[in-house]
Parts: C-alpha cells; structure tokens; sequence
C-alpha cells in the first residue's frame, strides 16, 4: 500500500489529541436533533471524539435537518456517517461515496462499512462505490459532504480526477439552495495543489475557486476547527500537530433558481 494512502487511512480510524479550537457553541444553539444524535447510544465509540472534532458546531452548520438527504464522500471509519443517519431519520437518507481508488487500499474498511450499513440501526444509510471520477447518486440531495478528503481527489492515486469535472457533478447531485461543505486541512496561501500529496493540506482558496467555478455561491465559513499555532508546513500526521492542524470548513450552496 503507498505509505500516503495508508496514512490517510489510518487518520479516518484512529482517534487523535484534542484540538486547540475556539470555544463552542452553547447547548442553546445547537438543535434539539442534533444534540439527540450525538448521544445515540449505537455511536457510544465515537463520542470521546465529538469535544476535539466540534462535532455540534460542523453539523449545525452544515445545516441538515431531519428527513432530508445527504451525500458523504469517503465516509472512512464513519464517524460523521452515523451522526447524519440519526439527523435524517427514517425519512431521510444518508448516500456514502467509496471511491474504487481509494476503497481498493482500505479493502478492510470497506467490508466493515457495508456490514454497518447493512444493520437495521443503519437502514437509511447505503454505499455507493464508483469510480472517483464518476459521482453519481440515485436522488437529488440536500446536502454533499467531505472531510479531510477534498485534497484527496488532486493526488496520482485517485486518477486525479478532473475537478472542474467532480464539482459539477457535485452541484447537479444537488437540489436548488442545496449546500456543499467542505472540511480540509489547510496549506499556507497561495500554495495551491502543491501539498495535497505530501503534506495532505490544500490551500483554502484553491477550493473556493474551484467549487465557485462549477457555480457554487460561497456561504460562509466555520472557525471552530481552526488553529493559527499550526505551522502548516508539516504533513498532518506530524506528532507534533496530529490532531490539531488548521482545518477550514466551508459551506457553498447551490442557488435556488
């Protein structure tokens, strides 16, 4: 397996320091669904990482709401899977991306995932496994979802994909006013693509201009995962940062007309 493949691997699964992020939301904020679906019992594994993760703030921010459908790409070890399964409910849905690229180095992983997916505590959760390249999904959604696996789609590994491409394709997956979030460990500005392969980070701006330009509006970003002690010149996975890296978390929406 290539070293880099497996270190992204290993970063979905295993549980990692607390992060130096900015104080939370209050309990008064965060919906009532949401708070419900952190305290699932069938999650009771995740919830130690829920503080470091701002696990609240990123689901109130990204907006979603019981019964609707939500597209996740590259759902690792599920951790947001499951948070979203819950918000959903029966009457919504949750659509899980394994790239064959990536899903052919986490052959593990994935046969756990559809195990999961297959129990019926998860039935309004399925796997989608398609060529990266290829996003597809049976329904319109509400919300498209990624983390830490954006600056994925860049690198040899996974084709690269055309993302002037994949990001129209995320925008049609979309129902108008749908929103696209995007969390990913920041490069320093203005380095582009340059570190999405070694470093594992991507320059904020290089996502917004490309999910801008398949005709996203951006609207708006969350600060909860950000970190200005990150030197942001070392690979993520750094002992000395592993865990509390600079991560950006941003939201675009499709227009409603």
């Amino acid at each position: 397996m290539r070293p880099a493949v497996l270190a992204v691997l290993v970063a979905l699964v295993l549980p990692v320091a607390a992060s130096a992020a900015p104080p939370a939301q209050s309990a008064a904020t965060v919906p009532s669904y949401i708070r419900h679906a952190l305290a699932d019992p069938a999650r009771q594994a995740d919830q130690a990482d829920d503080a470091r993760r701002q696990a609240a703030e990123v689901l109130a921010f990204t907006g979603v709401k019981p019964g609707q459908k939500v597209l996740e790409l590259v759902p690792g070890s599920g951790y947001w899977t499951r948070m979203f399964s819950a918000v959903v409910g029966p009457h919504g849905h949750v659509y899980t991306v394994w790239p064959d690229e990536m899903a052919k180095y986490s052959t593990k992983s994935l046969a756990e995932w559809r195990k999961l997916a297959a129990t019926p505590h998860y039935a309004n959760v399925s796997v989608l496994e398609q060529p990266a390249a290829q996003l597809s999904v049976p329904a319109k959604v509400d919300l498209v979802f990624t983390a830490q696996n954006y600056h994925d789609y860049h690198d040899p590994f996974m084709g690269p994909v055309d993302m002037a491409k994949f990001d129209k394709a995320v925008f049609d997956a979309l129902r108008p006013g749908g929103v696209f979030v995007v969390i990913d460990h920041a490069a320093p500005a203005g380095s582009g693509l340059a570190d999405t392969d070694t470093l594992h980070r991507i320059d904020p701006a290089t996502v917004k201009q490309e999910v801008e330009a398949a005709g996203f509006v951006f609207d708006g970003e969350s600060k909860v995962l950000r970190n200005p002690a990150d030197p942001l010149d070392i690979k993520v996975f750094d002992k000395s940062i592993r865990g509390h890296t600079d991560q950006f978390v941003y939201r675009f929406r499709k227009p409603a007309k």
